[in-house]
Formats: structure tokens, C-alpha cells, sequence
């Protein structure tokens, strides 16, 4: 995939930073672990899980600041010498960041069987909320006062 180069787009507007810094970091480098899936439960509920195999709750730390959900897991050093014929899992720490969009908030997280759950539902206020407005036929009994003037 080829590199995308925004300076123009950057020179001609205002106001959409965030749009542009979120461009930026999609476009970085993703070394893909650890694994994840991103899963919609219900219409304004979402789910992100993650394989953290090896991790201890003590290892992991999720924090949402502004629209950026963070996971790292900072593993702690061995204190025992292992000798590996094969090491097949990883044990090395990682941080990974997800955007997330207006009123999506994290509701709790979970680790359970090397699987870390992280709990996402989207609260939208009420005027945001789409809402069914009445139209009246003209009908209903309220009939505006005609004031007469006399000239």
C-alpha cells in the first residue's frame, strides 16, 4: 500500500484538524499485534476484544483520553533464565489505539481466558436522537383571532 501525502489538503482548510490528524494515524504502520476484533452487539453497542495471552491484569492498562482509547500491555521482566527450543508466543509489550467517535463511551473492561474485552456504547443526547415531529391538518379547533379594523 502506498503512502498518501496530505499538504495540500492541509494548506487549503480550516478547521479540520482532526480530521487530518486522524488521517495521519490511520496511515501509520500497524504491526498487527496483538490480534483483535471489533464487534457490534447491539445498535449503539460495541465490543473490542483483544488476544493478550500471557498477560496478567497487573500487565494491562486501558485509558480514554479526549477521542483515543489506548490498551498497552507493559510485560514484566522474567525473573528466571527459560531456555526456548521454540518461541511461538509472544511476550512483548504493545500499545494500541483506537479512535473513537463523539458520545462513544467506555463502559468497563474484562479479562477473561487471555482475552481482553473492552465494552463500548454510544450515548447520543436527546436533540441528536431522531424524532418524529407531528403535522397538524389545519383542523384541529384552533382558529386564529381576525382583529377588524374600522378605517
Amino acid at each position: 500500500m502506498r503512502h498518501i501525502d496530505f499538504p495540500s489538503l492541509y494548506r487549503s482548510t480550516v478547521g479540520f484538524d482532526r480530521l487530518a490528524q486522524l488521517l495521519d494515524q490511520v496511515s501509520g504502520e500497524d504491526s498487527g499485534y496483538p490480534p483483535y476484533n471489533i464487534e457490534r452487539l447491539a445498535e449503539n453497542e460495541y465490543r473490542i476484544s483483544m488476544a493478550v495471552a500471557g498477560f496478567t491484569r497487573d500487565e494491562l492498562e486501558v485509558e480514554v483520553k479526549e477521542q483515543t482509547l489506548s490498551v498497552r500491555g507493559q510485560k514484566a521482566a522474567e525473573s528466571t533464565e527459560r531456555q526456548f527450543l521454540h518461541r511461538g508466543i509472544a511476550a512483548r509489550s504493545f500499545e494500541r489505539r483506537f479512535q473513537v467517535a463523539d458520545h462513544v463511551e467506555v463502559t468497563g473492561a474484562d479479562l477473561k481466558d487471555g482475552m481482553l474485552h473492552v465494552d463500548l456504547v454510544r450515548n447520543l443526547p436527546e436533540r441528536m436522537k431522531p424524532r418524529t415531529i407531528s403535522i397538524s391538518d389545519g383542523n384541529t379547533g384552533d382558529t386564529a383571532k381576525q382583529i377588524e379594523a374600522h378605517a
